[in-house]
């Protein structure tokens, strides 16, 4: 017998909760399903998000506490983002350049991989790789 699971939801530590925020819901097009409370009169002013498109979630956690963060990412950090992917099942990959596109963020055109996948690949705000794939 094996372990029943319905899904996975990663979590990323973050930097700056309502940038992220609003990349992942303003340009991507996920929910914000649930929150740690309010920071501020900002609702995205957040510790903790859970946010979901269609039936993928994500979860964003700040790396660090109001009180502890610096005034400024850790560029090591963001630099070691590299070895942490995402990659979404998308049916129209080119329609998520397009998509993109249309949100002004910069991204090279998708392309298909030698082991078949077409595949399109963004950074989040904190320097995440996703990569929208499928099937070529």
């Amino acid at each position: 017998m094996s372990i029943e699971v319905r899904g996975v939801a990663p979590l990323f530590q973050i930097f700056d909760m309502p940038t992220s925020i609003r990349f992942y819901r303003d340009v991507l097009g996920f929910a914000v399903v649930s929150t740690s409370p309010h920071l501020s009169e900002d609702p995205d002013d957040v510790d903790w998000a859970m946010l979901r498109l269609d039936e993928t979630e994500v979860m964003l956690n700040t790396r660090y506490e109001r009180p502890e963060r610096p005034s400024a990412p850790d560029a090591a950090r963001v630099e070691a983002h590299d070895d942490a992917s995402l990659y979404f099942g998308c049916p129209d990959v080119d329609a998520a350049y397009h998509h993109l596109l249309d949100k002004g963020v910069v991204v090279k055109p998708p392309h298909v991989a030698h082991y078949g996948m077409k595949q399109l690949y963004v950074k989040d705000p904190d320097g995440f790789v996703l990569c929208f794939q499928w099937r070529a």
